[in-house]
């Protein structure tokens, strides 16, 4: 009996067969992963200012600062404006490190630890459903396994050097 591990034939194309990698899927899930969670933050911020709706003003940002103080509810007044500010900054950051691929352990560990704080400051002031329904667990969820991605890839890069 044979138990040598089962290969896909190889397929030539012209000729080209040496040339030809096959798809690694699992970097093809983490870029995935990363464009799409930096994106949402991004998406997120261009809403705050007005971008989506292609009139820039800070009305939007004024209507985030309310927003801000609902999920919030439970933090003082006074320090609304820079929770909203320092998420804008936060958001705007992990959003394009995310999508440039900069930093990955860090950068996806901060993202997901700002989207459970998100998540649960939503979860305190309006239940455990609003959270849910707009899925910020399972972003953070998956910002945590691309941190654990990363960990793991500079884990095998620097055994391997």
């Amino acid at each position: 009996m044979n138990h040598r591990a089962q290969t896909a034939p190889e397929t030539t194309l012209g000729g080209l067969s040496d040339k030809v990698r096959p798809i690694n899927w699992e970097r093809v899930g983490v870029l995935y992963a990363r464009v799409a969670l930096g994106a949402a933050f991004l998406s997120a911020v261009a809403s705050r200012f007005g971008l989506w709706d292609r009139t820039l003003d800070l009305k939007h940002f004024a209507n985030f600062i309310q927003y801000t103080a609902e999920v919030n509810s439970f933090m003082p007044a006074a320090i609304i404006p820079l929770l909203a500010w320092a998420a804008t900054v936060a958001e705007t950051s992990c959003g394009i490190l995310l999508i440039l691929g900069l930093w990955p352990r860090w950068v996806s560990l901060a993202s997901a630890i700002l989207l459970a704080l998100f998540g649960t400051a939503m979860a305190i002031s309006f239940g455990v459903k609003s959270p849910m329904d707009y899925s910020v667990f399972s972003a953070s969820g998956a910002a945590a396994l691309l941190s654990l991605h990363a960990c793991r890839q500079s884990g095998q890069q620097a055994f391997n050097n």
